[in-house]
């Protein structure tokens, strides 16, 4: 077995169990998506109304829900085109922006026109919510158009490299070298808004197809999409797929996968739309598991949830919540741990524990020193014990809560629709050590990187740090 892990780690890379303190290059910081930063030296507290321990503010569209991400001095973040930043690209489209880490210096943009069957597949003014994965100076996202999108880190600075027949190559235009468009290729049907964050396992870019139902709530058009697929990082071409979850989409399929070794096997895991937690073999894309997020007694559809959140993986472990879109309002919802290393229906052979006190939750979490904070759509952040689910502490925010708790140097942070964000001591004993105004609602999740924090709230990206 020891030589069977080596080999796989020989050939997918090492993951470790937080992410380092430099950069934030993907949502979650790694592929494990454990929202936890080693970094240290951030401000105890800043001044937002004040500019105090604020580096620099820059502007962004109307709405932005995507999570920033920082790789190689660049920060990347998606949001809609209300900041008109060039004329000649107008209207309503998704746009994923670049800025220079060091001062905020916008470098370039990329934008999508919305699609023309409107909000069923693409609803307005949402932008782009995908986080952004760079590597290797290469940009992955999913559009507001339903494609994976591989870019040129420095956009087109250094020249048109890939799509040869784009209609944008100013200075400030970003540089496209593939897409690959699911609707094109797959029939996919997005529900309202295309979003999953990459996730990337040797030379697969793994995502969800966010494929769902049409405007009736009722019917899914694209029954035999793909649930989950595997791109060539280098070439766009489709590697494997999965179609487990078929006709049986609760409403959209809004999560991300998360890739980590289990049992000695490199795995993707992802929440789906009918509600069920699958693990896959990352390089095949071998089904080898199925965990049932609801409970037996729940009725289809009425009290099912889908699965926003994206899992995290520690330490073998898989810990994950479900929930339902926010325009569904408060709800049960469910929290687990659950054992990938089993197979087949899993839902009781691999059952660790079952938190039940959590509400819907569209939020991923973090885990540290065997606790596990988790946030639910209705404001409360929970504190459970990794080993046991049994609840340590409960903090209510007093606001709805999109975004996830993140833990920057032993601190809890997270915020709300508010526009409020909180710092909270991680540990058995609940304290607020610092809570601020963002100026607006905070629909993502604050993003650590070299020294600095940056949170994006309804129209600004903010970095918060020494200047």
């Amino acid at each position: 077995m020891r030589t069977k892990t080596l080999l796989i780690l020989a050939v997918f890379g090492a993951f470790s169990l937080l992410a380092d303190d430099k950069e934030w290059p993907m949502w979650g910081g790694a592929p494990h998506r454990n929202l936890v930063s080693l970094m240290k030296g951030v401000p105890d507290a800043w001044d937002y109304a004040k500019k105090e321990n604020i580096r620099w503010i820059a502007s962004l569209g109307s709405q932005s829900y995507g999570n920033p991400v920082v790789a190689e001095g660049v920060v990347l973040v998606g949001t809609n085109n209300e900041a008109l930043r060039d004329p000649k690209q107008p209207g309503d489209r998704g746009v994923l922006m670049a800025f220079r880490e060091t001062d905020g210096e916008f470098l370039w943009q990329i934008t999508h026109e919305k699609l023309a069957a409107g909000r069923v597949n693409d609803w307005p003014y949402q932008g782009i919510c995908s986080s952004p994965l760079v590597e290797n100076g290469i940009v992955y996202y999913v559009s507001n158009r339903s494609e994976l999108i591989a870019a040129d880190l420095k956009g087109m600075a250094n020249g048109n490299d890939g799509v040869k027949d784009e209609k944008f190559t100013g200075p400030k235009d970003g540089d496209i070298l593939w897409r690959y468009d699911m609707m094109e290729e797959l029939g996919n049907g997005p529900h309202n808004m295309s979003n999953s964050s990459p996730v990337i396992v040797g030379d697969l870019v793994i995502i969800s197809t966010s494929n769902g139902q049409d405007e009736s709530h009722v019917n899914v058009p694209s029954p035999k999409t793909p649930a989950i697929i595997a791109i060539n990082k280098k070439t766009g071409k489709l590697i494997w797929e999965d179609n487990s979850v078929g006709d049986r989409i609760l409403h959209g399929q809004w999560s991300s996968a998360a890739a980590g070794e289990i049992g000695g096997v490199m795995q993707a895991v992802i929440g789906q739309g009918d509600g069920w937690l699958r693990g896959y073999e990352a390089a095949t894309g071998k089904k080898l598991w199925e965990f049932d997020m609801n409970p037996k007694d729940s009725v289809w559809p009425k009290t099912r949830n889908e699965v926003i959140s994206t899992p995290i993986i520690v330490n073998g472990i898989i810990y994950i919540a479900n929930g339902q879109d926010p325009e569904h309002g408060e709800g049960v919802g469910h929290l687990y741990a659950v054992d990938g290393t089993k197979r087949g229906d899993i839902t009781k052979t691999g059952l660790i524990w079952h938190y039940d006190k959590i509400r819907r939750s569209i939020s991923t979490g973090a885990y540290l020193d065997g606790l596990l904070y988790y946030s639910d759509f209705s404001g409360f952040v929970h504190c459970v014990d990794a080993k046991t689910g049994q609840q340590v502490w409960v903090h209510d925010l007093l606001a709805a809560v999109w975004g996830s708790p993140i833990i920057i140097d032993g601190k809890v942070y997270i915020g709300d629709e508010d526009g409020d964000l909180v710092v909270l001591a991680s540990g058995r004993t609940k304290k607020v050590l610092f809570e601020t105004n963002m100026g607006s609602s905070i629909y993502s999740t604050p993003t650590p990187a070299n020294g600095a924090i940056y949170v994006v709230n309804r129209n600004q990206l903010i970095a918060i740090g020494k200047k």
